[in-house]
């Protein structure tokens, strides 16, 4: 098991996300320039070398960060259904307890480029079966909203999730009212260390309109 515990996170707190390994030097780095927050990638049928692993995290949390997973999204347009997340979904499981995550953390799905020939009910099954499984893990799903997520903000809203996170490309009608966002996220912001601004993105915290806050794993 990963060292640390579930924590809310305060609002006003700058982390990163990112689709590569980071190393020791690199997350100095960002330390350095300010973040304290880390999101990174498991995968949707199996792992991958640029993935998240439990060397990295334990790395990443003993330098003080807080650390999440958010599970890769397909590439392209694609067909949410049913069958595909309650598939997905128990893969994210498995491959954050595999790492070590303990019970009561947000687990991200990352919702976006869905097609447009998916129906309502499709995404909205596809996200309610995610949900449950992760949920049945013990840990805490979350939702990133990005480009095209196939559900208005009233149907975000109505999905069984509490936890919110606002994509650089998200809009207004997307966003899930009354609660919004408890991360936002923003292009990365300059060169930290070795990694170019398209390497990561910039996420900071904030306490929703209902009271919410993130969950990360941190010592």
């Amino acid at each position: 098991m990963l060292s640390g515990s579930a924590q809310p996170a305060p609002a006003g707190v700058k982390g990163f996300d990112a689709n590569t390994v980071i190393t020791s030097d690199q997350a100095q780095s960002f330390w350095d320039a300010g973040f304290r927050f880390a999101l990174r990638y498991v995968g949707r049928t199996q792992m991958a070398s640029h993935d998240l692993t439990a060397a990295e995290a334990e790395m990443l949390l003993s330098k003080g960060f807080g650390v999440m997973p958010v599970q890769h999204v397909l590439g392209g347009e694609w067909m949410a259904t049913g069958d595909l997340g309650t598939e997905y979904g128990a893969n994210a499981a498995t491959f954050c307890q595999q790492i070590g995550f303990p019970p009561g953390v947000n687990v991200w799905l990352d919702l976006e480029s869905v097609s447009t020939q998916a129906s309502e009910s499709d995404v909205s099954a596809y996200c309610h079966n995610w949900y449950a499984q992760v949920a049945g893990a013990g840990y805490v799903p979350g939702v990133y909203i990005g480009w095209q997520p196939g559900l208005t903000g009233q149907q975000l809203y109505d999905l069984p999730f509490s936890h919110y996170w606002a994509a650089y490309n998200v809009d207004g009608v997307s966003t899930p009212h009354p609660r919004g966002y408890q991360l936002v996220q923003s292009s990365g912001s300059g060169r930290v260390g070795s990694l170019d601004t398209d390497v990561y993105d910039v996420d900071t915290t904030h306490v929703d309109a209902e009271g919410g806050q993130v969950l990360w794993l941190k010592q």
